[in-house]
Protein backbone atom coordinates (compact mmCIF):
# COMPACT_ATOMS: atom_id res chain seq x y z
CA UNK A 1 0.00 0.00 0.00
CA UNK A 2 3.15 2.73 0.94
CA UNK A 3 4.85 2.01 -2.21
CA UNK A 4 2.05 2.64 -4.32
CA UNK A 5 0.59 5.92 -2.41
CA UNK A 6 4.75 6.90 -2.31
CA UNK A 7 4.30 6.33 -6.75
CA UNK A 8 1.67 8.09 -6.75
CA UNK A 9 2.96 11.06 -4.42
CA UNK A 10 6.33 10.70 -6.37
CA UNK A 11 4.34 11.48 -9.75
CA UNK A 12 3.02 14.77 -8.27
CA UNK A 13 6.17 16.07 -7.38
CA UNK A 14 7.47 15.09 -10.20
CA UNK A 15 4.67 16.88 -12.63
CA UNK A 16 5.81 20.22 -9.79
CA UNK A 17 1.71 19.66 -7.79
CA UNK A 18 1.45 19.40 -4.42
CA UNK A 19 -0.14 15.79 -2.94
CA UNK A 20 -3.43 16.72 -1.34
CA UNK A 21 -2.87 16.47 2.35
CA UNK A 22 -6.50 15.53 2.94
CA UNK A 23 -5.62 11.94 0.87
CA UNK A 24 -2.57 11.79 3.12
CA UNK A 25 -4.71 12.09 6.40
CA UNK A 26 -7.35 10.24 4.91
CA UNK A 27 -4.50 7.11 4.44
CA UNK A 28 -3.48 7.58 7.79
CA UNK A 29 -6.47 8.04 9.81
CA UNK A 30 -8.13 4.95 8.18
CA UNK A 31 -4.89 2.85 9.09
CA UNK A 32 -5.31 4.30 12.74
CA UNK A 33 -9.29 3.48 12.75
CA UNK A 34 -8.59 -0.28 11.15
CA UNK A 35 -5.79 -0.46 14.18
CA UNK A 36 -8.29 0.17 16.55
CA UNK A 37 -11.05 -2.07 15.55
CA UNK A 38 -8.43 -4.74 15.76
CA UNK A 39 -8.50 -4.16 19.67
CA UNK A 40 -4.93 -1.91 20.20
CA UNK A 41 -5.12 -0.12 22.76
CA UNK A 42 -3.80 3.88 22.50
CA UNK A 43 0.26 3.44 22.81
CA UNK A 44 0.41 0.51 20.62
CA UNK A 45 -2.06 2.27 17.90
CA UNK A 46 0.33 5.66 18.55
CA UNK A 47 4.13 3.09 18.22
CA UNK A 48 2.64 1.61 15.13
CA UNK A 49 1.26 4.76 13.39
CA UNK A 50 4.69 6.39 13.99
CA UNK A 51 6.68 3.07 12.91
CA UNK A 52 4.24 3.35 9.61
CA UNK A 53 5.00 6.88 8.98
CA UNK A 54 8.35 6.12 8.96
CA UNK A 55 8.38 3.00 6.67
CA UNK A 56 6.25 5.71 4.59
CA UNK A 57 9.02 8.13 4.77
CA UNK A 58 12.00 5.10 3.93
CA UNK A 59 10.19 4.36 0.92
CA UNK A 60 9.46 7.76 -0.38
CA UNK A 61 13.44 9.01 0.01
CA UNK A 62 14.40 5.68 -1.40
CA UNK A 63 12.18 4.68 -4.14
CA UNK A 64 13.97 6.41 -7.12
CA UNK A 65 16.52 4.68 -8.31
CA UNK A 66 17.74 6.18 -11.52
CA UNK A 67 20.29 8.99 -11.31
CA UNK A 68 18.16 10.50 -13.89
CA UNK A 69 15.27 13.06 -13.06
CA UNK A 70 13.63 12.30 -15.83
CA UNK A 71 13.56 8.66 -15.84
CA UNK A 72 12.06 5.79 -12.82
CA UNK A 73 12.95 3.21 -11.90
CA UNK A 74 11.63 1.31 -8.39
CA UNK A 75 14.46 0.88 -6.30
CA UNK A 76 15.46 -2.84 -6.20
CA UNK A 77 16.80 -2.03 -2.13
CA UNK A 78 13.35 -1.14 -1.25
CA UNK A 79 11.58 -4.57 -3.01
CA UNK A 80 14.29 -6.34 -1.26
CA UNK A 81 13.91 -4.39 1.96
CA UNK A 82 10.24 -4.88 2.54
CA UNK A 83 8.89 -8.05 0.42
CA UNK A 84 11.51 -10.20 1.76
CA UNK A 85 11.03 -13.67 3.58
CA UNK A 86 13.69 -14.87 6.36
CA UNK A 87 14.37 -18.39 4.67
CA UNK A 88 13.77 -17.54 1.10
CA UNK A 89 15.34 -15.61 -1.58
CA UNK A 90 14.01 -15.67 -4.59
CA UNK A 91 15.36 -12.89 -7.40
CA UNK A 92 13.05 -13.75 -10.12
CA UNK A 93 9.96 -12.77 -7.45
CA UNK A 94 11.88 -9.38 -6.96
CA UNK A 95 12.09 -8.91 -10.37
CA UNK A 96 8.83 -9.47 -10.93
CA UNK A 97 8.02 -7.13 -7.72
CA UNK A 98 9.81 -4.67 -9.33
CA UNK A 99 8.40 -4.59 -12.60
CA UNK A 100 5.02 -4.24 -11.60
CA UNK A 101 5.93 -0.91 -9.69
CA UNK A 102 7.56 0.43 -12.88
CA UNK A 103 4.42 -0.56 -14.49
CA UNK A 104 2.74 0.68 -11.98
CA UNK A 105 4.21 4.28 -11.90
CA UNK A 106 4.56 4.35 -16.20
CA UNK A 107 0.61 3.83 -16.04
CA UNK A 108 -0.33 6.76 -13.39
CA UNK A 109 2.10 9.20 -14.96
CA UNK A 110 0.14 8.96 -17.90
CA UNK A 111 -2.65 9.94 -15.70
CA UNK A 112 -4.69 13.26 -15.10
CA UNK A 113 -3.86 14.58 -11.65
CA UNK A 114 -6.88 15.35 -11.27
CA UNK A 115 -8.44 12.10 -11.61
CA UNK A 116 -5.96 9.64 -10.91
CA UNK A 117 -7.30 8.12 -8.23
CA UNK A 118 -10.59 7.67 -10.40
CA UNK A 119 -8.54 6.26 -12.94
CA UNK A 120 -6.52 3.83 -11.03
CA UNK A 121 -9.26 1.69 -11.16
CA UNK A 122 -8.14 1.02 -14.74
CA UNK A 123 -5.13 -0.31 -13.74
CA UNK A 124 -6.17 -4.12 -13.09
CA UNK A 125 -7.13 -4.64 -16.64
CA UNK A 126 -4.17 -2.52 -18.03
CA UNK A 127 -2.18 -4.98 -16.31
CA UNK A 128 -3.83 -7.91 -17.06
CA UNK A 129 -5.01 -8.93 -13.53
CA UNK A 130 -8.37 -10.32 -12.93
Amino acid sequence: MFLHFSILMFIFKKKGKKFDQKSYDSLFHNIENNLRELGFGDVSVNKKMKDLNKILYDILLKINSSDNDSKFSVNSKIIIKYFSQKDQKNELKYEDIESYFNDFFNFCFELSLDNMIQDLKKYKFYNGCT
